[in-house]
């Protein structure tokens, strides 16, 4: 590995659909990667669940294959950053670590009725007041009191002190660690509606309001931190866990997104929009999330944020459900076949809308189908989507007072240069894709980098950006209107 230059980290990336492993060197550049999928779970309408041990086990799976490669010639691991799916929610017996109850994915809408009655009481306001979020099941404190509520002795458990509840960042520390440290981040609090973004703290309000026990929390820490060493058995030998950041705010980080008005994209299994505000806690007209985007050295910066539910899981739907593409890649020859969308529009609401129409009733539909559609349709329709989600995100943006000049995007959908093409033609923005697109992974590198003082501050990762493709605008105004026209049509229909 003589092209690669020390420190060497390891960063974890569990995700929605998959866990990942990624050694970075000093450099940003990637040494080694490893990947694995696991099953998704849906019991019933609007629910959505991970077996804990199947993140675990695809995590540390991919963890000790990188781990093994890199150490295997003759480089040392100096230390681990974790990132994760964001809200997604376990609850351990903290005494064992083993989950009392399968995860609730971020995408569940089970608890809507909590939601809409805790609406009803007026408790919204002061939520988004100290949170910056929405009142949605989307976020963790409603899942982890179903948990409490519907598995038996587990709420008496929980005010006991047996009980653990945490984000899946906090559920890999407890078992990275042999049980012995229950943390979390600030980004990651910021997106349970327990914490007080403001006050950087675990909000006794919120916790009687939602019915969680204070007894279930972890310690909130910085991004970059002291979050211990793992088990000596796991890899050998302790490692230390130097960095925890949400995916969202990881990615963001690995997009060197410091500056205020700094925006970016990630497009996974759903797509994810936040811009840099600085030290200024921005409070969102239009229906946008106000969180964390990072604390070091205790000082806090905080992002607005967009979120959507679906942006490659309609990829995915149109492989694992209708079998009609064999992989990802497929969608966008398919999609070149068509010199428009034929009035085809696909709203993929397959658990709700997100941001900045936070509809949890709403359901997929789509719309235009004629004799002569087929599979090409359904795959274009399927891209399209997701720059019109985009669109609607970044209306919402502006009207805020952050209208961005270039779009920063990463994620495994952007390496499809139709969908990129389309992006920059319906924002009519430049869209900006780095060279390294795990930029999720590659935040938490630099975050943990930082801790152990490979870099000496964010300017220094800001300098180690670099710029792979510029996708301009080149879309005629007639049709760029004609498409939007139909998109705001379809979801009229959807929504009314």
């Amino acid at each position: 590995m003589t092209d690669f230059e020390a420190p060497y980290i390891l960063a974890i990336d569990q995700g929605t659909t998959s866990s990942r492993a990624i050694v970075f060197d000093g450099a940003g550049k990637a040494v080694a990667s490893a990947q694995q999928e696991f099953a998704q779970h849906y019991p019933a309408d609007g629910w959505v669940e991970h077996d804990p041990e199947d993140i675990w086990r695809t995590t540390l799976a991919t963890a000790r294959e990188v781990f093994q490669k890199v150490e295997g010639a003759g480089c040392e691991i100096a230390a681990i950053g974790i990132t994760n799916q964001r809200e997604t929610t376990i609850l351990w017996d903290r005494a064992t670590a083993k989950p009392i109850y399968n995860a609730i994915v971020w995408q569940d809408r089970r608890t809507a009725d909590i939601c809409e009655q805790m609406r009803a009481d007026g408790l919204e306001a002061g939520i988004t007041a100290r949170t910056g979020l929405v009142l949605d099941p989307y976020f963790s404190a409603s899942k982890a009191a179903w948990i409490l509520d519907h598995v038996e002795g587990a709420r008496t458990r929980a005010e006991n002190g047996e009980i653990a509840f945490g984000t899946v960042d906090s559920f890999l520390i407890a078992r990275l660690t042999g049980g012995a440290v229950h943390a979390t981040d600030a980004t990651n609090a910021s997106r349970t509606s327990l914490f007080n973004i403001h006050t950087n703290e675990w909000d006794v309000g919120l916790l009687e309001e939602f019915r969680v026990p204070r007894k279930c929390l972890g310690d909130v820490r910085d991004s970059a931190d002291d979050f211990g060493r793992t088990d000596a058995e796991l890899f050998g030998r302790p490692i230390p866990i130097c960095s925890v950041a949400g995916d969202q705010q990881a990615a963001a980080f690995g997009q060197a997104c410091f500056a205020v008005g700094d925006i970016k994209s990630t497009y996974g299994t759903g797509c994810f929009v936040m811009a840099h505000t600085g030290k200024e806690a921005l409070i969102s007209d239009n229906k946008l999330l106000t969180t964390i985007a990072y604390r070091l050295g205790g000082e806090t910066r905080y992002a607005l944020e967009g979120s959507i539910f679906i942006a490659g899981a309609a990829v995915q739907w149109l492989r694992d459900e209708l079998g009609i593409i064999k992989n990802a890649g497929d969608t966008a020859a398919l999609a070149d076949t068509l010199e428009s969308n034929e009035g085809v529009y696909l709203v993929p609401a397959f658990t709700g809308l997100g941001a900045p129409h936070w509809r949890t009733d709403a359901r997929g539909a789509i719309y235009g189908l004629t004799r002569g559609a087929g599979r090409a349709h359904l795959a274009r329709a399927a891209l399209e989507a997701v720059a019109y989600q985009t669109a609607d995100l970044i209306d919402a943006f502006a009207a805020d007072g952050v209208a961005p000049r270039t779009l920063r995007v990463d994620g495994g959908m952007v390496a499809n240069d139709w969908v990129m093409q389309f992006l920059a033609d319906i924002l009519n923005l430049p869209v900006e894709r780095p060279r390294i697109l795990e930029t999720t992974a590659l935040g938490v590198a630099y975050l943990a980098g930082l801790h152990i003082g490979a870099f000496n501050d964010v300017s220094d990762i800001t300098e180690r950006w670099r710029l792979d493709a510029r996708f301009q605008p080149a879309m005629a105004p007639e049709e760029r209107n004609r498409n939007l026209a139909g998109w705001s049509e379809a979801l009229r229909k959807t929504l009314g």
